[in-house]
């Protein structure tokens, strides 16, 4: 990029054009359990991440991947549990319960295979 300057009266000014910022993404629920467990348990990995100014991009990759994961699981468990727009129409509580459910089985998922690893 070259500097370019305008000229103002007697003075001349660096013409500065700011490049269009990149929204700020912050760390989720799973890229923040990813970061305490790095803390507490892997403390090591936790410090040359952070030294190499890695950790941030590895907790919003963390995020991504539990994201990506939650999205494609829980439909297949929700399947497989029989939740369905009927039954959530006829009985609410037991829609509620298995949606709950499916969730938690998909979280556990998640929390063994790339949280707690």
């Amino acid at each position: 990029m070259e500097l370019t300057y305008i000229r103002v009266g007697d003075y001349y000014i660096p013409n500065l054009v700011a490049d269009e910022p990149e929204p700020v993404r912050t760390v989720g629920k799973y890229g923040s359990l990813r970061c305490t467990y790095l803390k507490q348990h892997k403390h090591d990995l936790w410090r040359e991440l952070a030294g190499s100014g890695k950790l941030t991009a590895h907790l919003l990759d963390i995020d991504d991947t539990a994201q990506e994961w939650m999205d494609r699981m829980l439909p297949q468990m929700m399947e497989a549990a029989g939740v369905t727009e009927e039954l959530k129409a006829s009985d609410q509580m037991a829609w509620v319960g298995l949606m709950n459910n499916c969730r938690a089985r998909v979280e556990e998922i998640i929390m063994a295979d790339l949280i707690y690893v």
